[in-house]
């Protein structure tokens, strides 16, 4: 019998039971419910800073008033020009940051060469590490071609011991790899649960916030692409990021999903060369394949990630089928979106693809979650459906609604910005979009599409 002391957390979502269950009905997952101490001891005794069991006295809160000056938060630039802008501009000291990839995506490499970046504008930089001997991360560092940095390494998971030592050297940043490898002594609980990660990224996060130290957390991922660990954690960090890449590709995509001091979804793009990350500086040309202007099925949208414009081709193949069902195959976009816009293209166009295998691809292997995509993916399927290419100097953006209608989007004069700065003549927009220096042509229905694409 557990004693009452004890609770049953799961270890996927860090729902908390009173006794165990084989299914968390919090997040659905099987078999990830286990028992654990819960935490006790006052504030403060998880890192050996709390005054013993003594409680302190309450004092009152100073409110202040909406109104008054705000200063803009100080940057601290990283010498990577693709980081800074995916943390909105530069490091912002006492904030705190947690990123996480898929492994071997090259997180430690990235942050490896943030580290050394940080070193040589002279700020002072501790790289803790709890998954890899410094011996190791020397190796990585001279392959790098870093490794005359003066970047303070160690490699430790007690948190008792990276506290105390931080406090003694106070570094301007410091870097944990990764927050599910440590473990604090004051929790009976093993590394790597939800109550030592809970626990232990409070602590880091306290540190950052009260000595003005930048703190850079990595976290794994579980097999469903999210941060390992209880949710808890992405609602303390100032930002959350991912470090993304296709299979058997080179580039790889920084993309904050979360960001107190910048926008979301901002993006930075690299490229994985034999001496580490290359910055990438114009994403466009990457996702542009620049194919062969006679194949019908492609169109180049004009699309925004978080601040930035960037151009990607959307490729479409509809054929014949001889199935009961047609075979629908998304690379890249969303399934049920597609679904949505052959249906409109159907009812609203008087198209027929009810006959026809449908597979759509975004070019690249980025993903597009943005609906201004619409129309650029109903641009390539009607272009392969008539089997008539599309002029390969043109860009298409708009979103489609249910009626038939092209709703305008944001940004429109960023997208035709970075479509002119590219060499692009024209553009297939919303109504209302308007550019001095490229043709636009105006689409208010999809019957407007169609008969663009019929006629390009």
């Amino acid at each position: 019998m557990a004693r009452p002391s004890d609770t049953y957390v799961c270890q996927s979502c860090g729902a908390v039971y009173s006794k165990w269950a084989g299914r968390c009905e919090a997040c659905g997952e099987w078999n990830t419910i286990e028992l654990e101490a819960s935490e006790s001891g006052p504030p403060g005794s998880l890192s050996g800073g709390g005054g013993g069991g003594s409680k302190s006295k309450a004092k009152k809160l100073d409110f202040t008033s909406l109104a008054g000056e705000a200063k803009e938060a100080p940057r601290l630039l990283t010498g990577n020009n693709e980081f800074d802008r995916a943390c909105g501009g530069g490091l912002v000291p006492g904030s705190a940051l947690l990123i996480g990839g898929d492994p071997g995506v090259g997180k430690s490499t990235l942050l490896l060469q943030i580290a050394s970046g940080l070193a040589k504008g002279g700020s002072s930089v501790a790289y803790i590490s709890g998954e890899e001997a410094t011996a190791q991360i020397r190796l990585r560092a001279k392959r790098l071609g870093v490794e005359d940095t003066p970047v303070n390494l160690a490699s430790a998971t007690s948190l008792r011991d990276i506290l105390a030592s931080l406090k003694t050297e106070k570094p301007d940043a410091v870097i944990i790899d990764s927050i599910q490898t440590l473990w604090s002594d004051a929790l009976p609980a093993a590394p790597g649960t939800v109550t030592q990660v809970r626990a232990c990224a409070q602590e880091l996060v306290r540190f950052a916030k009260s000595t003005g130290a930048i703190l850079l957390l990595v976290g794994h991922v579980t097999k469903d692409g999210q941060i390992a660990g209880p949710r808890v954690v992405e609602h303390m960090v100032d930002a959350v990021m991912y470090f993304e890449s296709e299979q058997g590709r080179d580039f790889r995509i920084l993309r904050a999903v979360k960001n107190r001091f910048g926008a979301a979804h901002e993006i930075g793009v690299f490229e994985m060369a034999g001496d580490g990350l290359r910055e990438v500086a114009n994403p466009s040309e990457l996702f542009l394949t620049g194919g062969d202007a006679s194949v019908s099925g492609a169109a180049v949208f004009a699309g925004i990630e978080g601040t930035r414009p960037v151009l990607i081709e959307i490729q479409a193949l509809v054929s014949p089928s001889s199935l009961a069902a047609p075979r629908r195959a998304v690379v890249g976009w969303d399934g049920a979106r597609l679904s949505m816009l052959l249906a409109v293209l159907d009812a609203r166009a008087g198209l027929d693809f009810g006959r026809h295998d449908v597979f759509l691809n975004v070019a690249g292997g980025l993903r597009i979650a943005e609906p201004a995509a619409d129309l650029a993916a109903a641009a390539a399927l009607c272009s392969s459906l008539f089997d008539a290419p599309l002029p390969r100097d043109r860009v298409v953006f708009g979103e489609v609604a249910l009626s038939g209608a092209v709703r305008p989007v944001n940004q429109t004069e960023a997208r035709l910005k970075e479509a002119k700065k590219l060499g692009f003549s024209g553009a297939l927009a919303p109504a209302g979009a308007q550019s001095g220096t490229l043709k636009v042509v105006e689409a208010e229905t999809l019957a407007d599409l169609v008969q663009w694409a019929r006629s390009a």
